[in-house]
């Protein structure tokens, strides 16, 4: 009888926007068949909270993240996969094989592989990208009662309208990533 692999899918949440962390999240399924995984930007909101209860509830999770100052240090690349590293640490075993969704890989001693678009073909990818997301999104709602003026409830720290014009009117917080164009912009412009 063959024995079968442990693998986890991993994913990010938060490279793009202005202010706040990028969180990673690595999710082995384990015998879980969880209907409606799938890519968590094709999903609504409350599919993916409901979604991230039962992966949670079912499957070993592992988050990893990095700060706003780590971003600025070693770029938003490194920042990343160093959270990816970071969520495969904090899984409760270790897995046989990773499938990392994009291109790159972090620096580490597992076997894996990348898959652009994985998040839409893997169902642990999937999960991942879900958990990602959603931890991700409730660290900048948080974040929100601090910082009220730039609107992360809804923008999650993307730089849109109402955040760029908070950020030109009242510079940047703590959260936000000095090394990205419009908030480095705002420093000199103060």
């Amino acid at each position: 009888m063959a024995v079968s692999r442990v693998i986890a899918g991993v994913d990010e949440a938060g490279r793009g926007p202005l202010a706040g962390p990028v969180v990673a999240a690595a999710v082995i399924l384990r015998d879980a068949a969880i209907d409606g995984l799938d890519d968590s930007k094709k999903l609504s909101a409350r599919r993916r909270g409901d979604l991230e209860i039962e992966i949670r509830q079912h499957c070993a999770v592992g988050i990893g993240w990095a700060e706003p100052e780590e971003i600025d240090t070693i770029n938003i690349l490194q920042a990343t996969l160093a959270a990816m590293r970071r969520a495969v640490e904090a899984l409760d075993f270790e897995p046989d094989h990773i499938l990392v969704d994009g291109n790159k890989l972090p620096d580490w001693r597992y076997s894996a592989e990348a898959v652009i678009g994985g998040d839409a073909l893997h169902p642990c990818i999937s999960a991942a990208s879900i958990v990602a997301k959603e931890t991700r999104d409730r660290m900048m709602r948080e974040a929100a009662h601090e910082h009220p003026h730039y609107g992360w409830e809804s923008n999650k720290g993307y730089p849109t309208q109402r955040h760029l014009e908070a950020l030109r009117k009242h510079g940047p917080s703590a959260l936000h990533r000095r090394s990205f164009g419009p908030v480095a912009q705002s420093l000199l412009d103060l």
